[in-house]
């Protein structure tokens, strides 16, 4: 099965926007026909444009898909970030965010910066919180509807390991209105 069959074959996709890409993602999207692939990070040297989630360099409503997962628990303003994806995404668009999360609610604080405390409170060195499901607050707060699916209901076991995810991982699908 081809990744089209997991990433919304029903949206009509030009171009996508990935953020901090995995390898075997970013194939899988190059291999799409027809689509247009802008891959970006901030530090990666083997991205098409070096940028901040912050402050995207892009049009307002370029992309029609944004894939985005594991980078929000590194971005200290976590909010600026979201409000520039739901700004890049075109209405009617979606964007798939997935971030770590624990069953508490988010919890952050800015003056932790020492490396070995954020790895002991945040679960890895260069993390700077955990989400809870209040996730989904802060992307409604930035103009998205989000719903929520996990990994194993939408993709096979082999599907799953190839794009190394998890079956428990959470997917936040995020809409732009046509407003």
């Amino acid at each position: 099965m081809s990744l089209q069959q997991y990433i919304l074959p029903a949206y009509s996709i030009r171009w996508i926007l990935h953020i901090a890409p995995e390898e075997a993602l970013r194939r899988a999207f190059h291999r799409l026909p027809g689509v247009g692939y802008v891959s970006t990070d901030l530090y990666a040297a083997d991205v098409l444009v070096r940028a901040d989630v912050g402050r995207l360099p892009f049009d307002s409503g370029t992309f029609d898909l944004v894939y985005c997962s594991h980078v929000l628990e590194h971005i200290p303003d976590d909010r600026a970030a979201m409000q520039e994806l739901w700004r890049v995404l075109r209405p009617g668009g979606i964007a798939i965010i997935l971030t770590p999360l624990w069953d508490k609610p988010t919890f952050e604080d800015a003056s932790i910066t020492d490396p070995v405390e954020r790895e002991r409170l945040f679960g890895q060195f260069d993390h700077v919180r955990w989400y809870g499901f209040d996730i989904v607050d802060r992307l409604t707060d930035s103009g998205f509807a989000v719903q929520t699916m996990r990994a194993g209901d939408m993709a096979d076991a082999k599907a799953i390991v190839r794009f190394g995810l998890d079956e428990t991982d959470v997917l936040f699908v995020c809409t732009k209105s046509h407003r």
